[in-house]
Parts: structure tokens; C-alpha cells; sequence
């Protein structure tokens, strides 16, 4: 295997897809970082769920996620040639919810419970702060608002599917809710 290190980055620099090179503190690396993470994260949740409609769905929004990270690392008027979230990966999305329906909630939902309820809840907080990121991304430099849509859908959906899995554990209600 080769060198994994090109130490083009020991300056404190970095450099975007297909142009130039910017600080590692860089609000659009700050975003990228998040998207990487908030993969990451559902990766975790995705090695502890048993129901196939969860699993599918995250393994989807893995792919999408490259999808946003690509496009987040590509500067406006690059010429680097990278795939774009589109209306169609929203949709599949809300497609998704669709089929994990928890009808109305009427209390507070606590983010804990087993490994893979819990680990979804953590997703979502991760994909809540990256979608936080490329808002603040999107006040400075142009960002496509698909991908924007994209993220504030998958932290609904991971809420909903934490939601649908904790149900469908029957959980003891110890654990699921908050109650004042």
C-alpha cells in the first residue's frame, strides 16, 4: 500500500476539489468535517439496527452524504465535475419516512434507549450541527438548496426512525419519553 500522507497540509491548508487551497479553519472544511462526521455516525447506528426499512434508508443516506460532501468540497465555478443532491434523494427520503410512520407524539422523546435507538438519536444531533454548518456555509458562498433540504430531512428522519425502533423493541416506558 502507499504513502497515505502527502503533507500538503502541514501548513494548516487544504485544498477543495478541482481548485484552490484554503485554511483548514475554512467554514466550507468546517461543514465538510460535519458531513463527514454526521457519515460516520450513521455508520454506528447502521451496525445495530434489525429492521430492513431503517437499514436501507441509512445505507442510502450514507451514499447521499458523499453525494453532499463532494459538493461541499467543490467551490462554486470549479471545474471539477461532481454529482448534486437533487429533489429526487429529498424525496426518496420522505418516502422513507413515510413507510416508519409514529403518528402524533404527544411528549417529549428522550434520545436514549438500546444501542440502536440511541445511536440514531446521536446521528441526528451530528446531522442537525453539519446541516447547521452549510447554512452558515450558504450566508457566505453559494450552496445548493437540495442539499440543504436533504440534511434537515435526514434529521427527521433519523428522529422518526429512532422514534419506530424504539416502538417496535417495546421498550419499557422508563425509558422512551420525558413526561412533565
Amino acid at each position: 500500500m502507499g504513502r497515505l500522507y502527502t503533507r500538503t497540509g502541514d501548513t494548516g491548508t487544504t485544498g477543495l476539489l478541482g481548485g484552490p487551497r484554503v485554511s483548514k479553519s475554512h467554514a466550507r472544511i468546517d461543514a465538510l468535517g460535519d458531513i463527514d462526521e454526521a457519515n460516520a455516525a450513521i455508520g454506528v447506528a447502521l451496525s445495530s439496527q434489525t429492521e430492513v426499512l431503517v437499514i436501507d434508508a441509512l445505507r442510502q443516506a450514507q451514499n447521499v452524504l458523499f453525494t453532499v460532501g463532494a459538493e461541499v468540497a467543490t467551490k462554486e465555478g470549479s471545474r471539477a465535475k461532481v454529482p448534486r443532491v437533487s429533489k429526487e434523494d429529498v424525496v426518496t427520503l420522505e418516502v422513507a419516512m413515510e413507510g416508519i410512520d409514529v403518528g402524533d407524539l404527544r411528549e417529549f422523546v428522550m434520545p436514549r434507549g438500546s444501542l440502536a435507538v440511541a445511536s440514531l438519536h446521536h446521528a441526528r444531533t451530528v446531522v442537525r450541527r453539519a446541516e447547521r454548518r452549510c447554512v452558515a456555509l450558504a450566508r457566505r458562498e453559494k450552496v445548493n438548496p437540495e442539499l440543504l433540504r436533504y440534511l434537515n430531512r435526514l434529521s427527521s428522519f433519523l428522529f422518526q426512525a429512532a422514534v419506530w425502533v424504539q416502538r417496535r423493541e417495546r421498550r419499557p416506558a422508563e425509558h422512551p419519553t420525558y413526561r412533565r
